[in-house]
């Protein structure tokens, strides 16, 4: 009868542990990176860079609108504009000072508390694709 209460107890902790954190695991769903082509920019030698070089770039604007849709969207909403569950993108500071805290948010993600907010590209998108996705940024800014 102990044993039996045991396992009990056991099953019953692993499904509440199960039902506690298997959401949490899947709260961004599948974020996992789509490749960027960036054929069509003009390539950065050196970086990583603080200040974004395509700024105004047509082109660039057009290849970061499709990386935001397919790397981004999930998590800060089509068009930028979020659904309450990351930031709204299009409030980001534009200029030098924007480009200095969403280079810094892209390359090193969000955590807290031992918790992912956002997971790190740094070592995932090129210096290119995240360039182009703050240009795209800048095209759909509101204040």
């Amino acid at each position: 009868m102990k044993t039996y209460r045991s396992i009990l107890a056991a099953l019953s902790l692993s499904a509440v542990a199960t039902l506690t954190v298997s959401p949490l695991a899947l709260a961004h769903g599948n974020v996992t990176p789509q490749t960027v082509d960036t054929a069509a920019l003009p390539a950065i030698k050196n970086g990583p860079l603080t200040v974004n070089p395509y700024r105004g770039n047509k082109k660039a604007i057009d290849v970061g609108s499709a990386a935001y849709g397919q790397n981004c969207a999930r998590c800060h909403g089509l068009g930028a504009v979020s659904g309450g569950i990351a930031p709204d993108l299009r409030m980001l500071p534009t200029g030098d000072d924007g480009d200095e805290y969403f280079q810094m948010r892209v390359r090193n993600g969000a955590i807290r508390n031992g918790v992912t907010y956002m997971p790190a590209f740094g070592d995932i998108f090129s210096e290119e694709a995240i360039w182009a996705i703050r240009t795209y940024l800048d095209s759909v800014h509101q204040e």
